[in-house]
């Protein structure tokens, strides 16, 4: 368990890093990442932007790499995709504001809330059997979040918060989408699997990764490891998600498109905890 003292050095340094950070370049707190963005080095480093599907711009092939990606694309400005975002920018309310230092308390926070909607979608995949094909893909979160959760108690004096609004609401709109039984609003329920899983893949490592070197003196959470490869394991899912949507009439690729502005907005929620509370979204 960290001292008092200790804790007081760490949030010194914290800021002294967060101010250094800020001074070398602008910073934009996105509220989701999608997919479909590619980060590099010259990414934000403290941006709270978790859209990186990991994709680029080359041609696209199949339903994911076409028509959601497309839809991602219209909810993305040209700052988060500047080759192909086509949202216009939003001015921000206060842009002489400090710059909110996210907390121990704030991260844990947002584990617990994620922890919770990624329980949601495990428990949907199984308990239907029209998404069997989803059940211990490799990419399950829930486990790593509690070893993580456990230790970030442990390890700062925390205590254990409930689940926030953010969590509550997400899972209670997933549960809401999947409650007219088997065959109901499957290709719903896929925008936001596929969403915020592989976002988390992406845009949710650099999240971590910022995490860590601000509060966590560089140590890497459970959160962000997989056992096995996880291209390999993402590129799994990717074929079942591809093979479901070539059987997909155009009604229900348009169900799937469609839900993309609602996994932004819930996925945005979510990372408002390490925001201050605020999602552009």
């Amino acid at each position: 368990m960290k001292s008092l003292s200790s804790q007081k050095t760490n949030g010194a340094k914290m800021a002294a890093l967060m101010l250094l950070l800020i001074s070398s370049t602008r910073t934009e707190v996105a509220a989701f990442s999608s997919p479909f963005i590619r980060h590099t080095r010259t990414t934000n480093p403290i941006s709270l932007n978790m859209h990186g599907h990991g994709g680029d711009t080359a041609v696209a092939t199949g339903f994911i790499d076409s028509e959601l990606r497309g839809a991602a694309m219209r909810l993305h400005t040209r700052k988060q995709a500047p080759k192909e975002g086509e949202a216009p920018e939003k001015p921000s309310e206060k842009p002489d504001a400090p710059r909110y230092v996210p907390t121990h308390q704030d991260y844990l926070n947002f584990l617990v809330d994620s922890q919770h909607v990624y329980q949601a979608m495990e428990d949907i995949v199984n308990s239907r059997s029209d998404l069997a094909m989803f059940r211990n893909t490799g990419m399950e979160r829930t486990k790593p979040l509690e070893t993580d959760i456990q230790f970030m108690c442990a390890e700062y004096n925390l205590e254990r918060p409930e689940v926030g609004q953010a969590g509550l609401s997400y899972a209670e709109e997933l549960k809401r989408i999947t409650s007219n039984g088997e065959g109901q609003n499957v290709p719903e329920f896929v925008c936001h699997f596929y969403n915020h899983y592989f976002a988390h893949t992406a845009g949710g490592r650099m999240i971590g990764k910022q995490m860590s070197a601000l509060l966590l003196d560089k140590k890497t959470l459970e959160f962000y490891k997989w056992d096995g490869d996880i291209n390999k394991i993402k590129a799994a899912v990717k074929e079942v998600i591809e093979g479901m949507a070539a059987k997909w009439t155009q009604e229900e690729k348009d169900e799937c498109v469609g839900a993309t502005a609602a996994t932004f907005r819930y996925g945005g929620m979510l990372n408002a905890n390490l925001s201050g509370g605020s999602s552009p979204h």
